[in-house]
């Protein structure tokens, strides 16, 4: 039996507006309950600089790579996404700054993962503090995939088979705070890698390069040092046009604004470091080009009088919004912290579908459980049509949405039977078995009409989705 279901969504803000949803419908198997990505959004609070667009109560974006115990806390991910566009692989550490140990590998795009502990060297476990996941290519040629970590002396295990086994190498000798946050490829073919480490009572950042696709470095140099501020955990990536790199880096006083610097001779000299803008004010920043070439960076907030201060974020912008100063295009809320501003350090992969998958530890819920590393997934023309609704730009806006099917368990329980909802997606039942055949204007809470329920709405969003037959009558 074919259906064509409309669903009607409606955002209750301080006014109603009304988004048509358009889902191309899969077929997958032929069960009668609708399984469907919701969209809630947030409204703008007078007392913050940038738009927020909230996504962070969607519970069907997320996907829980480690889940935190009572006494286990997740800490301090980062991921890779390889050439293939759909493997990604994700380190992380036990205990804040602990040691590492861990990692897991997704095959479909960051989905569904799989634990590859065991698999890893036996003194990778030594290794401490925040480890980092990158791949690179020496000028024969060949991949290696390395994982950096702080303690002792910048340590590393090493893949040259795109992950299947891992040894570990001598370490590279650096003493530091943090291992590379970021490592970006040069014109030339070489790598730059960009950490920090504290001098006296100074915090410095340093660059190092190497021509050798990860195995060898030179030695490093100091690339900023602020009197009166702490710079650290450096996030290096090129322009559109490919003709300058800029860095962007956490200021650990907290007393302002965080700070950039940019190089136009490929890293030989850098401009002295000189504040963001106010909505890029956080720590551990990482992003992403999207494919319109807009930049989505991701950060634990840490801006001044910000309504999501200590809460993982993204700030949506341009690169020239950045070089000339200018706020930027909005935020997004992405993970609310129920352990105030430990959380936020980002893995940010695009996949070739446009969806980006923010990664990052987090105290998930309230409660004893220590913290999880959390995925969360959305695309740019989601969150633009929320922010164009929200702002009161465009009263009407089209979605693209997926729509699959799945088996209800019972007339009385209305959850999909385990293996029928499809993985990070948000489940939708009609309330009585016989509105999965015969519904006319059927609201998600049961009731009918032709107005939404004066309820909360789907997990407290706001929004209200209607079933209702692609014909008249019952059964259409």
């Amino acid at each position: 039996m074919n259906y064509r279901v409309f669903i009607l969504v409606i955002i209750c803000l301080f006014l109603t507006f009304s988004v048509a949803l358009l889902p191309g419908a899969e077929e997958a198997h032929p069960y009668q309950s609708i399984v469907f990505a919701s969209f809630p959004a947030s409204s703008l609070s007078s007392n913050q600089q940038l738009p927020v667009v909230d996504i962070s109560q969607d519970t069907g974006r997320h996907v829980i790579i480690a889940k935190g115990t009572e006494t286990i806390y997740q800490g301090h991910p980062t991921t890779l996404l390889m050439s293939d566009g759909k493997t990604i692989f994700a380190v992380w550490c036990i205990g804040h700054g602990g040691h590492a140990g861990p990692m897991a590998r997704s095959d479909d795009g960051g989905l569904s993962w799989t634990r590859m502990d065991d698999e890893l060297p036996e003194g990778f476990s030594r290794h401490w503090n925040c480890p980092s996941i990158y791949r690179m290519v020496d000028p024969q040629g060949a991949e290696r995939l390395w994982v950096f970590s702080a303690r002792p002396n910048m340590p590393r295990i090493v893949s040259e088979d795109d992950g299947k086994s891992w040894r570990e190498m001598k370490p590279l000798g650096f003493p530091c705070v943090m291992t590379f946050s970021s490592i970006a490829r040069l014109r030339d073919g070489t790598y730059a890698g960009f950490y920090h480490r504290r001098s006296g009572g100074s915090v410095q950042v340093l660059q190092t390069i190497t021509k050798a696709g990860g195995l060898t470095w030179s030695k490093p140099q100091v690339v900023a040092e602020v009197d009166g501020k702490a710079p650290c955990e450096p996030f290096v990536f090129r322009s559109p046009d490919d003709k300058e790199l800029c860095c962007l880096m956490r200021e650990n006083t907290h007393k302002g604004l965080s700070l950039m610097m940019f190089s136009r001779d490929e890293v030989r000299t850098w401009s002295k470091p000189v504040d963001t803008p106010w909505g890029l004010t956080g720590d551990r920043h990482m992003g992403v080009y999207t494919q319109d070439g807009r930049l989505v960076i991701a950060f634990r907030d840490m801006a001044p009088k910000s309504s999501t201060r200590g809460h993982f974020v993204a700030w949506v912008g341009t690169y020239e919004d950045i070089r000339t100063g200018r706020p930027g295009r909005y935020r997004i809320k992405l993970l609310h912290s129920h352990a105030g501003s430990d959380c936020g350090y980002p893995g940010m992969e695009l996949l070739p579908d446009g969806t980006i998958v923010a990664t990052t530890y987090i105290k998930y819920r309230p409660g004893k459980q220590k913290h999880s590393v959390v995925s969360t997934r959305f695309t740019m023309d989601e969150i633009d049509a929320l922010y164009a609704i929200q702002t009161g730009t465009k009263d009407k806006a089209l979605i693209a949405l997926k729509v699959d099917l799945a088996l209800p368990k019972s007339e009385k329980d209305s959850l999909p039977v385990p293996g029928t909802l499809k993985p990070g997606w948000t489940p939708f039942v009609a309330r009585r078995w016989a509105d999965m055949y015969m519904h006319d204007a059927t609201w998600e809470d049961g009731s009918g009409g032709k107005n939404p329920p004066s309820t909360v709405g789907l997990n407290g969003t706001g929004v209200h989705v209607m079933l209702d037959c692609g014909s008249p009558g019952n059964g259409g």
